[in-house]
């Protein structure tokens, strides 16, 4: 398969793409995030967004875009602009089932493919204290839903229903099925 371009500045969807196995560089998106509709719609189309910003400028290369917000009750979380907004995020999982939604979007040649992939999550019921302790670790602060499941935060997810390394932000199962579709 030829090299696509990873439109994303994320290094654990860099990390994920590669563990697949695929050759890529990385253009990061300019592009304006939208924010309504539901968590599902938004996510797919921030990635058509960052990826056709990506595609207009590399004509006839194979772009990858995409979005991960995190949701609990309707309430989508994204980054936290700081520590007390990271606090209030994580506040809001402790002892609750939240769903992590990822937006993926393949184009090439004027051709797209856009789907989303959703995972449960169940987080265990955190005290201040530790959510105090988390946060001053810094991973919290550039992650959607301020946590990294794959790092320090793993010991508080109890049970996940889906894909593991959606809630990273790729879910590897759905990129590969959609690069099989795009041939």
């Amino acid at each position: 398969m030829e090299e696509m371009i990873l439109a994303s500045a994320s290094p654990r969807r860099k990390e994920l793409l590669a563990s697949m196995g695929i050759s890529f560089t990385v253009v990061v998106a300019d592009a304006t995030e939208a924010t309504e509709g539901s968590p599902d719609e938004v996510v797919m189309e921030n990635a058509r967004r960052k990826a056709m910003a990506v595609a207009q400028l590399h004509p006839g290369r194979m772009v990858l875009g995409s979005d991960t917000v995190v949701c609990v009750e309707g309430q989508v979380l994204g980054k936290p602009k700081d520590k007390e907004d990271a606090f209030r995020m994580l506040r809001s999982l402790s002892g609750r089932e939240h769903q992590v939604y990822t937006g993926v979007c393949l184009i090439k040649d004027g051709k797209k493919d856009v789907r989303c992939d959703k995972t449960d999550v169940y987080f265990a019921s955190l005290t201040d204290d530790e959510i105090q302790a988390y946060i001053l670790t810094g991973e919290p602060m550039d992650k959607a839903g301020a946590y990294a499941i794959q790092g320090i935060a793993g010991m508080y997810v109890e049970k996940i229903n889906g894909s593991f390394s959606n809630v990273i932000g790729l879910p590897t199962s759905l990129v590969r099925q959609m690069l099989r579709d795009f041939q």
